[in-house]
């Protein structure tokens, strides 16, 4: 409430609330719901998250910020038919906006490779903050089976852990990777960069690879920035077929592969 009192006599005219489910507090971010119930500001919601099967609690969540919304956007067409059809929300109150991307033109990606030590090498790069459903481990099981035939193979994972997954098991899932990485002999194959960066940075990362992995293991990943940025840079893409990835990927711009099938991915 004092938030909202303070939005209401504040000088702006719309509020721009960015919807994830974990980020507000409460059971399924409930409690987001009372500054929306008090703001007299006109508010459009971006939704980042939209469930085909939600809980009770993420349906009723998701349609009371959808009500208190003059607009909800999304970036998905799938996201489109699941609130009009689960969560009930009028479809002309929703808005689809693409995912933005760098304005980077197509480059040689071996003009690049020397500032991360793969001048000559094949670069496979996935970024994004690190989570078990991101599917490295299956990247990592695949090169182990080709790496003898592709000596040149370099894996890059670019990316800090992610915060909620931090909070409950530390580096728990990155450790297994890193052991993985050990076990399978590749430690001169796969290198972390357990990071942050800024866009000019990660520009860089992109410009210097020839193949970038989407590989998350859940259907319901209805948007994915990293997989966006890396398709305006050009990049040659290998996804697995969530959501998203078969929306954007659709004109073959990019090969999908079954989820965890590491024979495939090889």
């Amino acid at each position: 409430q004092e938030a909202a009192s303070f939005l209401n006599l504040s000088s702006i005219d719309v509020i721009s609330l960015q919807h994830e489910f974990g980020i507000f507090g409460g059971k399924d971010g409930a409690y987001i719901l009372d500054l929306l119930a008090n703001s007299r500001k006109l508010v459009v919601s971006t939704l980042h998250t939209v469930l085909k099967e939600p809980t009770k609690g993420q349906l009723e969540v998701l349609k009371s910020v959808s009500s208190y919304s003059t607009f909800v956007v999304v970036q998905a067409q799938k996201a489109i038919e699941l609130l009009v059809n689960v969560y009930d929300v009028p479809r002309e109150k929703i808005v689809r906006i693409h995912h933005g991307t760098p304005d980077v033109p197509f480059l040689d990606s071996n003009d690049y490779k020397d500032q991360f030590q793969a001048k000559g090498r094949q670069v496979i790069l996935t970024f994004g903050l690190l989570g078990p459903n991101k599917g490295i481990e299956i990247v990592i099981e695949a090169i182990a089976l080709i790496v003898q035939e592709f000596p040149d193979l370099l894996y890059i994972i670019l990316g800090a852990t992610h915060p909620e997954v931090k909070r409950c098991s530390g580096e728990e899932y990155r450790a297994s990777l890193e052991k993985l990485v050990r076990q399978k002999g590749l430690t001169k194959h796969v290198v972390f960069h357990n990071r942050f960066v800024n866009l000019e940075q990660l520009i860089g990362f992109l410009n210097a690879t020839d193949i970038y992995l989407a590989l998350y293991l859940s259907k319901e990943q209805i948007v994915s920035g990293t997989l966006a940025y890396a398709v305006a840079c050009g990049k040659a893409i290998i996804s697995t077929p969530f959501w998203y990835a078969e929306e954007l990927l659709s004109d073959n711009t990019g090969r999908l592969v079954p989820f965890g099938d590491v024979d495939a991915l090889a």
